[in-house]
C-alpha cells in the first residue's frame, strides 16, 4: 500500500490544489491547455474568496514566490482578477472594481471624507464620457479613501467589488458606512482613491480605449481636465495629480509607481515654501536601505552647506524591482528636474530603521549617518508633515 506523500511545508489541501493548478498553467504549452487550467483555477479561487479563505490564498502565494516565479505570477494575476471582478454577482454581466487614484500634497491635513451627492453625479458624468465604454452601468462609493481605509486583503476586495457591482446593476451609488473605519495617517504627500464598479453585458467593452478610435492617452487627458476639476474641491489646500482610472489592482500599482516621483516633487516644493529657499539651495542624499534584502531607497534633504536633514522621502521598491534596479538614477533625474543639483549617492548598506519614539523613518545625512529629519529651530510652530505614505 502506497504511503501518502507529506504536503510541502505543511500546506493545507486547498493551498496544495492552488499550487498544482498555477504550476500547470505556468507550464502549459497551448491555449487549449491554458483554458483547462484557467477554468479550474478560477473556480477554486472564487470558492476561496467567497469562504473568506485569505490565509489559504496568501500561503499559496508565499510558497510560489520563492519556489516558482512563473507560477507565482499566474496565481497572483488570477487572484487579483477574480477578486476585482465579482464573478458571482451576476450571471449576465461582467463586473469590474475600478479605482481612480489622486496624488495629493499639502502643508495641511489631506482629507479622506464622504463625497457629496452632487459631486458624485458630476464624477459619474465625466467617467462615463471620458473613461468608460458606452452603455456601461456605473456605481461610485461615496467616500474618498486613504490607503489605510482600502479593503484589506483579497477577500475584502472581492466583497466590496460584489457590493458595488450590485449597486451598478441597480443604477445607484454605494453609501459607505464609516463607523469603525481606520484613522488616516497624515503625510506630506499621499494618495486618495475614488472607488467604483462598472457592469456590462458579458464580453462587452468596459473602457473607452477598447472602442475604435479612442486611446488611453486621450482618456487620461480628458479625465485630468474634467475629473480633476470635480475632485479638487474634495482636497482643499492640496496640489493634486490624477491617475488614469482603471481596474483596481492595476490602477493601485500605477498610483504607487507615480507617487514616488510625486513625493520628491512635493518635498522640494514644500521646503521651498516653508524655508523660503529655491531648490538650487537644497542638497539631496540618496542611500539604499536593507532588511534581509534591499527594501527601499531613502532621500535625506538638507540645505546646502548644512548637514542637518530637514526632510526625507522614501522610495520603496515595487513589484519585481531588485537591487540592480535604476532607483538611484530615477531619483536623481526627478531631483534635477525639480532644480536640485547638489546630489550625494551613498552606496553602502543602511539598516531599515525607524525612530523609536515616533516611528518615522530615519534618513541618510551627508556624513553617512542615519538621522531623524528635523526642520531648523525657530521655523514655524507646527511640525512638518511626514514623508510619503
Amino acid at each position: 500500500m502506497r504511503s501518502r506523500p507529506k504536503r510541502r511545508g505543511g500546506l493545507g489541501r486547498d493551498a496544495e490544489h492552488l499550487l498544482w493548478l498555477a504550476t500547470g498553467l505556468a507550464q502549459s504549452g497551448s491555449r487549449a491547455e491554458d483554458q483547462f487550467w484557467e477554468r479550474q483555477l478560477g473556480e477554486a479561487i472564487d470558492r476561496l474568496l467567497e469562504e473568506g479563505a485569505e490565509d489559504t490564498l496568501n500561503t499559496a502565494l508565499d510558497h510560489l514566490h520563492s519556489a516558482d516565479a512563473r507560477a507565482y505570477d499566474e496565481l497572483a494575476d488570477f487572484i487579483e482578477s477574480r477578486a476585482e471582478s465579482a464573478p458571482g454577482a451576476s450571471a449576465d454581466h461582467d463586473i469590474l472594481l475600478v479605482a481612480a487614484p489622486v496624488l495629493a500634497w499639502s502643508r495641511y491635513r489631506i482629507p479622506a471624507n464622504a463625497i457629496p451627492s452632487a459631486v458624485l453625479a458630476n464624477l459619474k458624468v465625466h467617467l462615463q464620457a471620458h473613461v468608460l465604454a458606452d452603455k456601461v452601468k456605473l456605481a461610485i462609493a461615496d467616500f474618498f479613501f486613504s490607503p489605510d481605509q482600502l479593503p484589506q486583503g483579497y477577500c475584502a476586495t472581492a466583497a466590496l467589488a460584489a457590493e458595488l457591482g450590485r449597486a451598478a446593476l441597480e443604477g445607484r451609488n454605494l453609501h459607505i458606512d464609516t463607523a469603525g473605519m481606520p484613522e488616516t495617517t497624515q503625510f506630506l504627500s499621499d494618495t486618495r482613491y475614488l472607488l467604483a464598479a462598472v457592469a456590462v453585458p458579458k464580453g462587452a467593452a468596459l473602457f473607452s480605449w477598447q472602442e475604435p478610435g479612442r486611446t488611453r492617452d486621450e482618456s487620461l487627458t480628458q479625465w485630468r481636465m474634467q475629473g480633476g476639476a470635480c475632485l479638487a474641491p474634495l482636497l482643499p489646500g492640496c496640489a493634486i495629480e490624477v491617475v488614469l482610472p482603471e481596474a483596481y489592482f492595476a490602477s493601485s500599482r500605477q498610483a504607487d509607481s507615480q507617487s514616488r516621483p510625486y513625493s520628491i516633487r512635493a518635498s522640494v516644493a514644500f521646503l521651498g515654501a516653508e524655508l523660503e529657499t529655491p531648490a538650487a539651495n537644497l542638497r539631496a542624499v540618496i542611500a539604499p536601505f536593507h532588511d534581509r534584502e534591499l527594501e527601499e531607497y531613502r532621500v535625506g534633504l538638507t540645505l546646502r552647506g548644512n548637514d542637518q536633514v530637514v526632510h526625507g522621502v522614501v522610495w520603496p521598491l515595487l513589484g519585481a524591482e531588485e537591487a540592480g534596479s535604476e532607483g538611484p538614477t530615477e531619483i536623481e533625474t526627478v531631483l534635477r528636474d525639480c532644480g536640485v543639483t547638489d546630489i550625494v549617492n551613498l552606496e553602502h548598506r543602511f539598516p531599515l530603521e525607524y525612530c523609536d519614539d515616533c516611528g518615522a523613518p530615519l534618513y541618510p545625512s551627508p556624513e553617512g549617518e542615519i538621522v531623524h529629519a528635523e526642520m531648523p529651530d525657530g521655523e514655524h510652530g507646527e511640525p512638518a508633515p511626514r514623508h510619503l505614505h
